[in-house]
């Protein structure tokens, strides 16, 4: 997206790897904002390799670790109970950005037919131990070939956002669900934290959006906005991850007061840390 007639928002440094800066330019008609510069694929990999990117790992050494595998095992049932009740007669479902297949294991084991796209040599060795289907990337899909698509904390990492979303809608069924979950830099803890806000997460995260920006963006491809919805786990470990940018440690204490007040304001505003966003393709 071009940037030159976009206002700069913020300057954020790439805390986990590169200690680069990069400026975020916001678009006001979207109500998004827009990473500057941004990588590009021959040296996109080089930013990835943090210790703080525990997505692509099954490790539970530290105390932090352990944390993050006891609130995703939860967050696991309760989006395949999201799935479950979107789409009761289950059929066919992609996890794009799939990690190490965690998802796609309690899905398959509840009966749905399961595909997952995953990059990440590293987490797509974890992922094929638990027997799960994958494929590299969308292109030899079948077109209209998936009742349900979800990207969990993916489409903010993906380089051309409007043709990912041209395919997304290739590869859903007429009436099938999408379901997408991103980061909200309108959250109490986003403004709270500012530059040093962990869901900025720069370079890795091209965008950042807002509940208008994602409505806007799938209009245009004829999928319709039904429901939004809140991650309330997100606020925690993204202000303790903020704490440890900010203060260079991670204070549990401080951070668990500031996701508290997060989701406190969030009741009344619905700016959640992050939302998930329930779409249907017409």
């Amino acid at each position: 997206m071009d940037i030159s007639n976009k206002k700069h928002f913020l300057s954020v440094k790439d805390h986990s790897v590169s200690k680069e800066t990069f400026d975020l330019y916001h678009d006001e008609t979207m109500d998004m904002l827009i990473t500057s510069p941004q990588p590009n694929l021959e040296n996109l990999g080089k930013y990835y390799e943090s210790e703080d990117y525990i997505s692509h790992t099954d490790s539970k050494r530290s105390l932090f670790e352990k944390a993050y595998h006891f609130v995703k095992s939860i967050a696991l049932k309760n989006k395949l109970d999201l799935i479950n009740s979107q789409q009761p007669k289950k059929g066919r479902i992609l996890d794009i950005g799939a990690g190490t297949g965690d998802f796609l294991a309690v899905a398959k084991d509840n009966g749905w037919q399961t595909v997952g796209v995953e990059p990440s040599d590293k987490a797509r060795a974890i992922a094929l131990k638990k027997e799960v289907s994958f494929v590299e990337n969308t292109l030899g899909l079948e077109s209209h070939s998936f009742d349900v698509i979800t990207m969990w904390h993916v489409l903010e990492h993906v380089p051309n956002l409007n043709n990912q979303i041209k395919e997304l809608k290739r590869l859903l069924k007429p009436s099938g669900t999408l379901i997408v979950a991103v980061p909200n830099f309108k959250s109490f803890d986003a403004k709270h934290y500012g530059a040093f806000w962990a869901a900025y997460d720069v370079p890795i995260h091209f965008w950042h959006f807002s509940k208008k920006a994602i409505k806007l963006l799938f209009e245009k491809e004829d999928m319709k906005l039904e429901k939004v919805l809140p991650m309330k786990f997100d606020s925690f470990y993204v202000s303790l991850l903020s704490e440890k940018y900010k203060y260079g440690k991670m204070n549990f204490i401080k951070a668990f007061f500031i996701g508290l007040q997060s989701n406190i304001r969030a009741k009344r505003n619905f700016e959640y840390s992050s939302h998930i966003y329930v779409l249907k393709n017409n």
